[in-house]
């Protein structure tokens, strides 16, 4: 698998070749504020390596996938967000805009337009919570 793609804007801002701020970064994810935010906060964590999205997790990415799941935690604590006031998921494809998985972290949730409500509600069709992606990674083993 390609750790990066060279059309992938995701990609490119990983790399430093594309403008983004970047909120946090390690070996294995970066974390960037979305360009239209859904509420006050809303940050996307994204692998380093490229994984097209949610649905192509293989077992292999599952050490990855936890690591980009903990990564809420110290994205929180370092913007001084409350989690219980934090939607965190991922848009089920086909209706990811971007392809390269990433991981949205929104707060506050009452901030939200009913439109952005409807886009990152909850355990739809269209976006899954953590949980539901490691089930069906879990069901690849």
């Amino acid at each position: 698998m390609e750790t990066h793609l060279e059309n992938c804007i995701f990609c490119k801002i990983i790399e430093d070749k594309a403008p983004s701020e970047k909120i946090y970064e390690d070996d294995d994810v970066t974390c960037i504020k979305d360009i239209n935010p859904a509420s006050t906060h809303h940050y996307l964590i994204l692998p380093n390596k490229h994984i097209r999205n949610a649905k192509a997790l293989t077992i292999n990415d599952a050490e990855l996938y936890e690591k980009m799941v903990s990564t809420v935690d110290k994205i929180l604590e370092k913007q001084g967000l409350d989690s219980a006031s934090t939607r965190t998921g991922f848009h089920w494809p086909p209706f990811n805009t971007v392809d390269h998985l990433h991981l949205h972290v929104i707060s506050p949730i009452e901030d939200m337009s009913l439109l952005r409500k409807f886009m990152f509600k909850a355990d739809s069709y269209w976006f899954v919570s953590t949980d539901y992606v490691r089930s069906q990674l879990q069901s690849c083993s």
